[in-house]
């Protein structure tokens, strides 16, 4: 099977996240995306984040419906710092026969061999990169090409951009605005 995983904080998910997970189904004919709601992202430290369970319960109410696209609470259940590399060497020992694709925004595209484990994360998935505005597909497919010379397999899909974020409808709640279409 090919399996793609979509990690974040999803505090909270959003309608942009589920049409990206969409396009990569439709890109990379995969047969599923995982979503996974971190415990503790580590780049987010600090932030205000709704407590795990009520993210992964988002996630989950969200996407019900969703064919080919399933909620995991691997971190969730590992519990500290949600590193990329100990999810994928789990999802590897869960699912040893699928090719495994991360999907990842442009910031963390461009910061990925500064993860902790980068080889690992290289060696375990194709790392996909979507930009978020119409000047980054340049600088990300740069970026592909230093990530393949350390050793990755990679992707760079212009998805299209995502015109919503998780703090535009976090803003919107509080101020009480209309948030459905978001």
């Amino acid at each position: 099977m090919r399996t793609a995983i979509f990690g974040g904080s999803f505090n909270p998910i959003h309608n942009g996240h589920i049409q990206l997970a969409r396009a990569f189904i439709d890109r990379l004919s995969l047969d599923r995306v995982l979503i996974v709601p971190t415990f503790v992202p580590p780049h987010k430290s600090g932030a205000k984040m709704a407590d795990s369970g009520s993210r992964l319960e988002m996630c989950r109410i969200a996407l019900e419906n969703v064919p080919k696209i399933e909620v995991s609470d691997i971190e969730i259940r590992r519990g500290g710092a949600s590193f990329t590399y100990l999810t994928l060497e789990e999802l590897h020992a869960l699912y040893p026969e699928d090719e495994l694709f991360l999907i990842t925004g442009a910031d963390m595209f461009l910061s990925i061999e500064g993860w902790r484990n980068p080889e690992t994360i290289f060696s375990l998935a194709t790392i996909c990169g979507v930009p978020r505005n119409d000047s980054d597909i340049g600088e990300l497919m740069r970026h592909s090409e230093r990530l393949r010379a350390l050793g990755a397999k990679t992707e760079v899909f212009d998805a299209g951009i995502m015109t919503v974020s998780s703090t535009e409808v976090r803003r919107g709640v509080r101020s009480g605005g209309d948030i459905s279409e978001l």
